[in-house]
């Protein structure tokens, strides 16, 4: 048990009982009055007490509390009276100055311990070419990397906490004289909203102010990148930050970003644009191959051509089961091995996704559980919807086939068409930060349509998004640009 040192500390017995909170007694060398610091060792840094605070409070003359500011030289020294503000800010690394002359009043310095890993490159949306820098979980290190890529007095960041219990940082920032102010409201008031005991990571917060939080689609975009940051705030758009967390919150967004890999800008655009409709199609390839092998077998034998045929029907001569339960046999072994690489060690994972799919796919084909035919189709379309660049669309992309492999069994082509007007109607509906989710291809905005599907030449891109409604629609003077380069030629 821990030994209660001499004179009272004023309080809560909750803080006192810990057995990380410290109570040490000294005393000054010229007045011989006598003070305590208090504080929580796994919190403070205690080389900056040692070297910083207590050889002032010690060497120096002082008898009363309003007399420490004077004494010890740190900035941030908070003088106080009030013992619910000295707790919660004993818990977010600071440290408490009693004195035994002084009762009932209380010197507080930030002593905070900050453990920071080093800057490393983006794992999740890693490029070849570009900035090799991620974010990391320190907002002060976060909000630093934003603020050296836009130094403009214009952008704007307002800091509250969130979560009962964990009091996590929260940052919002915005470009002042170009983001939708409405935007900027409407994404701190939710947040400010947030009602929850612990806010550990951006996830958390992304899943409590959702439009629609039934919907499996992302409706707002997460990235580690601190160059999209940038990019996304000289848009219009705003960016939420949480302590702890290496990704920022992007809104509001729309279905074709999440298509869009970073990269993408640092490409030649006709390039870039070929990258992009490739994604496309193979989102689409992922989530209609099974389901339409299952409507043709099941109803529309016509629609084979006859040289296909054989070769179908010889795949399949030995399979017992319907196509219905041969796909979703295969399916959740392909979901099966994805989610054991993804919880293994990662040489592990590796080995057991390579293997597993080999051994099991070959021991299904001659056990005469599945055929040969659907097990490539299967593994294209695995392999199609990993083109995603963003990991939580990649996840929306591997539910949906299952809903259409339902109607495609039910009722073959006209449930996959059935399906798909569903799907179309739920995304039509959706929102993020009340814009609509489904811009610019509802409502249409042609000008919009610079950097959707393709990407065309940064020459080109004058304005920002309409949709935003931003206060600066013009990025830059074409004119201006044309006759600078103009007199560059001459």
């Amino acid at each position: 048990m821990r030994k209660k040192p001499e004179g009272e500390v004023p309080l809560s017995e909750e803080i006192k009982g810990s057995s990380d909170f410290v109570v040490k007694r000294y005393k000054n060398r010229k007045t011989g009055v006598s003070f305590h610091l208090s504080y929580f060792s796994t919190l403070v840094d205690e080389q900056l007490v040692q070297k910083s605070i207590l050889p002032y409070l010690i060497g120096k003359d002082f008898e009363f509390i309003s007399d420490v500011p004077a004494v010890v030289p740190m900035t941030g020294a908070t003088l106080t009276e009030d013992l619910s503000e000295v707790e919660e800010k004993l818990m977010l690394g600071f440290l408490l100055l009693t004195v035994d002359s002084d009762p009932g009043n209380f010197a507080l310095f930030e002593a905070k311990l900050v453990n920071v890993r080093s800057i490393s490159p983006p794992e999740v949306e890693f490029s070849v070419l570009g900035p090799k820098e991620a974010f990391v979980e320190s907002l002060t290190q976060n909000t630093n990397m934003v603020r050296k890529r836009l130094p403009i007095k214009e952008l704007m960041i307002e800091e509250f906490s969130v979560g009962t219990l964990s009091k996590s940082r929260v940052a919002v920032f915005h470009i002042e004289g170009i983001t939708n102010p409405e935007n900027v409201k409407t994404m701190t008031d939710r947040i400010k909203a947030i009602d929850f005991d612990t806010i550990v990571d951006s996830s958390y917060i992304v899943q409590l102010i959702s439009d629609n939080k039934y919907s499996p689609f992302p409706l707002f975009l997460d990235t580690e990148r601190p160059d999209r940051v940038v990019s996304v705030l000289s848009e219009g758009k705003v960016v939420a930050i949480v302590e702890g967390s290496p990704h920022a919150i992007i809104g509001p967004t729309t279905l074709s970003e999440f298509f869009s890999a970073f990269d993408d800008y640092f490409l030649n655009w006709i390039l870039a644009s070929f990258l992009r409709l490739l994604r496309v199609f193979a989102i689409l390839f992922s989530l209609l191959i099974t389901p339409l092998y299952v409507a043709v077998l099941s109803y529309h034998y016509e629609l084979i051509p006859k040289d296909l045929m054989s070769t179908l029907v010889s795949s399949r001569r030995l399979v017992p089961l319907p196509p219905i339960l041969e796909a979703l046999f295969l399916e959740l072994v392909i979901e099966l091995l994805r989610e054991a690489g993804a919880r293994l060690p990662s040489k592990v994972g590796q080995t057991i996704g390579i293997v597993g799919g080999i051994v099991i796919g070959t021991a299904s084909v001659e056990a005469g559980l599945t055929s040969n035919v659907l097990l490539i189709f299967v593994a294209l379309a695995a392999l199609a919807s990993f083109t995603t660049p963003i990991y939580k669309m990649g996840n929306a992309v591997r539910i949906l086939r299952f809903p259409f492999l339902l109607f495609a069994s039910l009722w073959g082509i006209l449930g996959i068409v059935f399906c798909f007007s569903l799907m179309m109607t739920h995304l039509i509906r959706l929102k993020s930060l009340n814009r609509p989710f489904l811009q610019p291809f509802y409502p249409p905005r042609i000008a919009d349509n610079k950097d959707t599907l393709v990407r065309l030449s940064f020459t080109w891109q004058k304005t920002r998004p309409m949709f935003l409604r931003t206060l600066n629609p013009v990025r830059f003077n074409p004119k201006v640009m044309k006759k600078n380069r103009e007199d560059i030629d001459e």
